[in-house]
């Protein structure tokens, strides 16, 4: 396992909730920055799988993602956290760090960390499978009056 910073190893404050959809689950995330918001969502989607806290630091992954708009952004940079996690050997994380985040221009690109740990049935508690991400009633709303932002994103489960 590399060395990490205290600041690596910390977990996140917790951002996000799941909300009630028929067959499906919603996932509510919000942040400072839409950064954030962002790096919640990912979050969010790890912690239906598994119980975040059971979940160790040992290895960080990079992924990217990119897209048109903001939705097929958020709708890609959540499709390659899921690849990461039914890859091999599956990855769950536990901490998102979002290097570069970039949202202007023809192309928006993500750049993010993951920290985590191969997912593993003996020590990490089996939640709900997430199937795919979805399009589906999806919202990227930026709350100026509160200076919030807030994302809507149903998964398939």
């Amino acid at each position: 396992m590399p060395p990490y910073t205290p600041e690596e190893l910390a977990l996140p404050s917790k951002k996000y909730e799941y909300l009630d959809h028929t067959a499906d689950v919603q996932l509510h995330s919000w942040g400072d920055t839409l950064k954030e918001a962002f790096e919640q969502c990912g979050i969010a989607m790890f912690g239906y799988m598994t119980e975040l806290e059971t979940v160790d630091i040992r290895q960080n992954p990079e992924i990217e993602a990119t897209g048109h708009d903001l939705e097929s952004l958020l709708f890609n940079f959540l499709n390659e956290l899921l690849f990461l996690f039914s890859s091999d050997p599956f990855v769950v994380c536990s901490k998102l760090d979002i290097t570069e985040f970039s949202t202007e221009g023809e192309e928006l690109r993500i750049k993010c960390k993951c920290y985590g740990e191969e997912f593993a049935l003996g020590k990490h508690p089996q939640g709900t499978e997430v199937k795919a991400i979805t399009y589906s009633a999806m919202q990227i709303i930026n709350d100026t009056e509160n200076n919030k932002f807030e994302l809507f994103v149903i998964i398939d489960i």
